[in-house]
């Protein structure tokens, strides 16, 4: 069975992520995302609101998980018996910070490898920090996030 971890902050998830994932689920046998409790950041969502609305967003996907890890990404893969990590790629100014990220593991974790996997250009422009903005700002953001979101997000505000 081939495991694949897709982690990431998914503060919230957008159509993006989304895209990326429904791409890996046709890929891999399993996908796990990896929801990651960064003390580093100011989240928006706590992680039970991510996971829920993850959850929500992707049941229509079989081969889907949902889950939270706390340390490193890689470690977390080798707990899950994963041997892929799919990272998204937007733009060609994501690919250097991801190269670098996607080196460093493999110098951890050599039998853990990293795949790439692009977003259709309509969700390309798509962030999580973009949604908030547009969000606190009065902004529709409909089109970029799953229906659970969207609903979740308005009455939230």
């Amino acid at each position: 069975m081939r495991t694949a971890i897709y982690p990431g902050s998914f503060d919230p998830i957008t159509n993006g992520h989304l895209d990326v994932l429904k791409t890996s689920a046709g890929i891999f046998d399993k996908v796990i995302i990896a929801v990651a409790k960064n003390s580093e950041k100011h989240a928006f969502l706590t992680i039970d609101e991510r996971i829920k609305l993850i959850k929500e967003s992707v049941m229509h996907i079989k081969n889907v998980e949902v889950d939270a890890f706390d340390g490193l990404t890689i470690e977390y893969a080798r707990e899950k018996s994963a041997q892929i990590l799919i990272r998204g790629l937007r733009a060609v100014s994501d690919f250097e910070y991801e190269m670098q990220l996607s080196q460093t593991n493999s110098a951890l974790a050599p039998d853990i490898q990293t795949v790439f996997l692009i977003t259709k250009p309509e969700y390309n422009f798509i962030s999580s920090s973009t949604v908030r903005e547009i969000l606190l700002n009065g902004g529709d953001i409909s089109k970029f996030v799953p229906l659970p979101v969207y609903n979740y997000l308005t009455k939230r505000k």
